[in-house]
Protein backbone atom coordinates (compact mmCIF):
# COMPACT_ATOMS: atom_id res chain seq x y z
CA UNK A 1 0.00 0.00 0.00
CA UNK A 2 1.24 3.18 -0.70
CA UNK A 3 1.87 5.93 1.56
CA UNK A 4 -0.85 8.14 0.24
CA UNK A 5 -3.82 5.21 1.03
CA UNK A 6 -2.13 4.47 4.56
CA UNK A 7 -2.47 8.04 5.16
CA UNK A 8 -6.52 8.26 4.13
CA UNK A 9 -6.23 4.65 6.16
CA UNK A 10 -5.09 6.87 9.13
CA UNK A 11 -7.50 9.50 8.88
CA UNK A 12 -10.62 7.12 8.78
CA UNK A 13 -9.78 5.36 11.86
CA UNK A 14 -8.76 9.02 13.53
CA UNK A 15 -10.87 10.06 16.62
CA UNK A 16 -12.94 12.68 16.33
CA UNK A 17 -14.37 11.46 13.07
CA UNK A 18 -13.73 13.78 10.44
CA UNK A 19 -15.56 14.96 7.49
CA UNK A 20 -12.83 16.51 5.12
CA UNK A 21 -12.10 13.37 3.42
CA UNK A 22 -12.71 13.26 -0.18
CA UNK A 23 -14.86 10.63 -1.44
CA UNK A 24 -12.48 9.86 -4.37
CA UNK A 25 -9.72 8.91 -1.92
CA UNK A 26 -11.20 6.40 -0.06
CA UNK A 27 -12.96 4.73 -3.23
CA UNK A 28 -9.37 4.95 -4.48
CA UNK A 29 -8.35 3.26 -0.88
CA UNK A 30 -10.41 0.25 -1.73
CA UNK A 31 -9.00 -0.34 -4.79
CA UNK A 32 -5.68 -0.46 -3.38
CA UNK A 33 -6.57 -3.03 -0.38
CA UNK A 34 -7.67 -4.86 -3.38
CA UNK A 35 -11.71 -4.53 -3.07
CA UNK A 36 -14.33 -5.16 -5.83
CA UNK A 37 -16.10 -1.93 -6.82
CA UNK A 38 -19.22 -2.50 -9.08
CA UNK A 39 -22.03 0.33 -9.26
CA UNK A 40 -25.52 0.69 -8.45
CA UNK A 41 -28.14 2.61 -9.32
CA UNK A 42 -27.70 6.60 -8.87
CA UNK A 43 -25.39 7.14 -7.12
CA UNK A 44 -24.71 3.72 -5.56
CA UNK A 45 -21.64 1.87 -5.15
CA UNK A 46 -20.94 -1.94 -4.49
CA UNK A 47 -18.01 -2.66 -2.47
CA UNK A 48 -16.69 -6.37 -1.52
CA UNK A 49 -13.87 -6.83 0.45
CA UNK A 50 -12.22 -9.83 2.42
CA UNK A 51 -15.88 -11.71 1.99
CA UNK A 52 -17.26 -8.78 3.29
CA UNK A 53 -20.25 -6.30 1.62
CA UNK A 54 -21.60 -3.30 1.84
CA UNK A 55 -23.41 -0.50 -0.23
CA UNK A 56 -22.47 3.50 0.08
CA UNK A 57 -23.71 6.15 -1.65
CA UNK A 58 -21.27 8.42 -3.31
CA UNK A 59 -21.84 12.19 -1.78
CA UNK A 60 -23.55 15.04 -4.19
CA UNK A 61 -22.98 17.47 -5.02
CA UNK A 62 -20.32 17.46 -2.47
CA UNK A 63 -17.22 15.74 -2.89
CA UNK A 64 -16.46 14.82 0.45
CA UNK A 65 -17.78 12.16 3.08
CA UNK A 66 -19.38 13.36 5.72
CA UNK A 67 -18.69 12.35 9.73
CA UNK A 68 -21.31 9.27 9.76
CA UNK A 69 -20.02 7.73 5.76
CA UNK A 70 -16.75 8.28 7.60
CA UNK A 71 -17.98 6.00 10.40
CA UNK A 72 -19.63 3.51 7.98
CA UNK A 73 -16.44 2.89 6.07
CA UNK A 74 -14.52 2.20 9.54
CA UNK A 75 -17.12 0.16 10.42
CA UNK A 76 -16.53 -1.98 7.35
CA UNK A 77 -12.71 -2.31 7.06
CA UNK A 78 -12.91 -3.42 10.41
CA UNK A 79 -15.25 -6.09 9.78
CA UNK A 80 -13.00 -7.20 6.77
CA UNK A 81 -10.16 -7.11 8.91
CA UNK A 82 -8.48 -4.19 7.73
CA UNK A 83 -6.58 -1.57 10.93
CA UNK A 84 -4.16 1.10 10.17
Amino acid sequence: MKRRHQRILEAIYAEPTRASLDWQDIEGLSIALGAELSEGRGSRLRVALHGVRAVFHRPHPAKEASKAMVRSVRRFLSEAGVEP
